[in-house]
C-alpha cells in the first residue's frame, strides 16, 4: 500500500483528489494539509511516501515545505502540482529534490500512475510544462540535439531515454537486460557528460529536445 498525503489550499481539491485516490486498491490517503507549514507538521509525525504538493499556499509556500521536507526525510517522494504560471517555483522544487509535477487538471489515471511512479523512483514530466522550465538548466542544457547525442554512447541514450518516460533504474535494468548497478553507473556518467544535476533534469533536457 501505498501511503499518500496531499497539500493544497483549495478544500475541494482535497476532497475530490482523495475521493479518487481511495478508488484504488494500492492506494491509501493518510492524510491532507492547506498550507506548507501544517505539511511539515503532519510529514514529522506521519511520514507519506508519496506528498502532492501544491505551490502557492499561504504561511508557507510548496517550495518551502518541499525544502523542509526532503532536508529532513529525503525517502518521501514530492510530485508537485502545477499551473502553466508556476514554472519558476517547479523549477525550484525540482532543484530541492521534487520527483516531477503534475498538472492540477490530469486525469485520474494519469496521477494514479505518477504516484506509483514516483515510489518505484521514477520521474514524473509533463511535455507541456518542460518546455518552459528548459530554459532554467544549465551547460548542455542548452544544446542542440546533436550535440547531446555526440556526448554519448548509444547504451547512455537508451537509458537517458528510458528516464524521459518515467522509468526507475530497476524497470530500465529490466528492459535493456542489465544490473541495477550497471544503470546507476550509466546515469552518473550521462550527468557529469551533459553537466546536469540530476534525473530530473536530464528528463526535461530528453523531453524537450524530442530524444
Amino acid at each position: 500500500m501505498i501511503k499518500v498525503a496531499m497539500v493544497d489550499d483549495q478544500p475541494l481539491l482535497l476532497q475530490g483528489l482523495s475521493m479518487m485516490i481511495g478508488t484504488q486498491s494500492d492506494l491509501e490517503v493518510i492524510w491532507t494539509a492547506s498550507n506548507g507549514r501544517e505539511a511539515v507538521f503532519k510529514a514529522t509525525a506521519v511520514q507519506p511516501d508519496v506528498i502532492l504538493m501544491d505551490l502557492r499556499m499561504p504561511d508557507m509556500t510548496g517550495v518551502e515545505a518541499t525544502a523542509a521536507i526532503k532536508a529532513d526525510y529525503p525517502e518521501v517522494k514530492i510530485i508537485i502540482l502545477t499551473t502553466f504560471m508556476e514554472d519558476e517555483e517547479i523549477f525550484e522544487s525540482l532543484k530541492l529534490g521534487a520527483s516531477g509535477y503534475l498538472l492540477k487538471d490530469a486525469t485520474p489515471e494519469t496521477l494514479f500512475n505518477a504516484i506509483r511512479k514516483a515510489m518505484s523512483g521514477g520521474t514524473i514530466i509533463e511535455p507541456l510544462v518542460a518546455s518552459k522550465l528548459v530554459k532554467h538548466l544549465k551547460g548542455s542544457g542548452e544544446s542542440s540535439k546533436n550535440q547531446i547525442l555526440e556526448k554519448l554512447t548509444s547504451r547512455e541514450v537508451e537509458i537517458a531515454r528510458g528516464i524521459a518516460q518515467g522509468q526507475s533504474n530497476r524497470e530500465i535494468a529490466e528492459l535493456l537486460f542489465v544490473s541495477e548497478g550497471t544503470v546507476k553507473n550509466h546515469l552518473t556518467s550521462i550527468l557529469e557528460k551533459l553537466e546536469l544535476r540530476d534525473r530530473t533534469q536530464l528528463a526535461i533536457l530528453f523531453v524537450k529536445n524530442d530524444l
